[in-house]
């Protein structure tokens, strides 16, 4: 879900900064938090239900 999070993320960013020319600081937020889902989604990995 995390990874899934991720990449959409990143793909937003991707889009605002190269397509729509967006230049304003708060497109880089959308790497933060994609960088952050990543690295929770390595870090937490995936959990045991019992």
């Amino acid at each position: 879900m995390l990874l899934l999070l991720a990449i959409i993320l990143f793909i937003a960013w991707i889009l605002g900064f190269v397509a729509f020319h967006v230049t304003v600081g708060l497109i880089h937020l959308l790497l933060v938090f994609a960088v952050i889902a990543l690295i929770w989604h390595f870090v937490a990995g995936r959990r045991a239900t019992a």
